[in-house]
């Protein structure tokens, strides 16, 4: 499955609605991580309805307990596709009786790829079908970008600009689970320098980044991509080890706390959707 314009070639998975490939019809090069799987076998999986991992990979709600494994199940689910033209594709996922055993909650998510010139949009759409109960959730992206190694370029000589942050506040990750302790990584004139040893400590998680907007961009030629989101108020960032890719993760939530006491309700970050209401995201990627 795919879209494409002059500027953009877009494909698909049904599992997942997952993006399988980005290609700049103008550079003549892929855009997109291309699941190689000695290092990650996936391009851009869709989380939900949880973002990072549940402390012990379980949850209460109503005094209930359930199970939920890291960055929930859409992303090993087959979606239908309701609209398909040459510039937009539609997909969605509802709730059944095999979801309701693990997250009791009725919900509708649909992703719209779409196509305008040089930039591709991601929207999400999450609408709670239950007339009577709250829709509790969170939601996040996890596209990942090409890093190009070759002879006269290194992953060291990609960054990322940050054009509203002078600093990035970071909680850092333990056994899967947010810690207690933060770090401040101090910018370079608002600029990120990438590196393999950056990710060694796994993803840099943040939850106060300013920017709605980055760039990722190569030092030596200026080769560039511009990444924008909105209504995500948290944001990840990482790679896989010594893997020439980016991951740029605008989330709506985040993993549990090392403390947490496991309430659905009470989990930072969790979403609460009323009766018949709808939630919508969206992040573009724009191919200069």
């Amino acid at each position: 499955m795919k879209i494409e314009n002059d500027f953009l070639r877009v494909e698909f998975s049904l599992k997942g609605a997952e993006l399988k490939s980005i290609f700049s019809k103008k550079n003549k090069k892929e855009i997109l991580w291309q699941a190689d799987p000695k290092f990650w076998a996936k391009s851009s999986p869709i989380l939900f309805p949880i973002v990072g991992a549940l402390k012990n990979d379980k949850y209460t709600y109503l005094d209930k307990q359930y199970s939920l494994s890291r960055h929930g199940f859409a992303r090993d689910m087959v979606f239908d596709k309701i609209e398909d033209n040459e510039s937009k594709i539609i997909f969605s996922l509802k709730s059944n009786k095999d979801t309701i055993k693990i997250y009791p909650f009725q919900f509708d998510l649909q992703i719209i790829y779409s196509l305008e010139s040089n930039r591709l949009n991601v929207d999400y759409i999450v609408k709670n079908l239950d007339k009577e109960n709250d829709l509790l959730f969170s939601l996040g992206a996890h596209p990942a970008f090409n890093i190009e190694v070759n002879d006269d370029k290194n992953y060291s000589d990609y960054e990322i600009y940050f054009p509203s942050d002078e600093v990035l506040e970071i909680n850092q990750l333990t056994n899967n689970l947010i810690a207690e302790n933060k770090k401040i990584i101090n910018l370079n004139n608002k600029k990120l320098d990438l590196s393999y040893q950056l990710f060694e400590s796994d993803a840099l998680v943040m939850t106060n980044l300013k920017s709605e907007s980055l760039i990722l961009r190569n030092k030596i030629d200026n080769d560039s991509l511009i990444f924008s989101f909105n209504n995500f108020p948290f944001f990840g960032i990482w790679a896989a080890k010594n893997a020439n890719f980016v991951c740029l993760e605008p989330w709506s939530g985040i993993a549990d706390f090392e403390n947490h006491n496991q309430n659905l309700k009470q989990k930072i970050g969790i979403l609460k959707l009323s009766s018949t209401e709808n939630w919508k995201a969206n992040w573009s990627i724009e191919i200069p």
